[in-house]
């Protein structure tokens, strides 16, 4: 993984358009091109979401053989869209020459799964873009942002999309 003894910058990331313009936003600011020397070792994160959870299915491994298989095939779908968002942001790293980090999926309620890898990695700073949700819809679906501010025990960056990249 790179150098330990560096401050960790923890990117969350999912398959959204302001998630990958916050890590762009933390690479251009804290990953300079040819720099010698960067304050920060960087460590991606993504949440997994469980496939139950997914189907609004509770008591998974209680029902019918048919929907175990429907389970299934949702939890083979969800690891193919976590290593294509693995892979975006790779790609991403890679063209600003930052090619030493680690990237994490964590399955769960991304909440929740940002709370755990904060505590599992005890990083400076934990980098997150917001989706931008109004007050209504941000009460409704409950913003990830939000909740990892009030209950991660690190400095949390909210990084906002300009309106006109929308």
């Amino acid at each position: 993984m790179g150098d330990q003894t560096k401050p960790i910058m923890m990117v969350a990331i999912d398959d959204s358009n302001h998630s990958y313009y916050a890590l762009e936003w933390a690479l251009d600011y804290f990953f300079p091109p040819f720099a010698p020397n960067h304050t920060f070792q960087l460590v991606l994160i993504h949440a997994r979401p469980n496939p139950p959870s997914l189907l609004g299915l509770s008591g998974a491994g209680q029902g019918s053989a048919g929907s175990a298989h429907v389970i299934n095939l949702v939890e083979l779908d969800t690891k193919k869209r976590a290593q294509k968002v693995a892979d975006k942001a790779t790609s991403i790293c890679a063209k600003r020459e930052v090619n030493d980090m680690p990237v994490h999926v964590m399955q769960g309620d991304p909440r929740n799964v940002m709370t755990e890898a904060v505590e599992r990695f005890h990083p400076t700073i934990l980098v997150l873009g917001s989706h931008g949700y109004g007050a209504v819809k941000r009460a409704v679906l409950g913003s990830v942002s939000d909740y990892s501010a009030h209950h991660c025990s690190c400095t949390v960056m909210i990084v906002k999309m300009p309106k006109s990249k929308h």
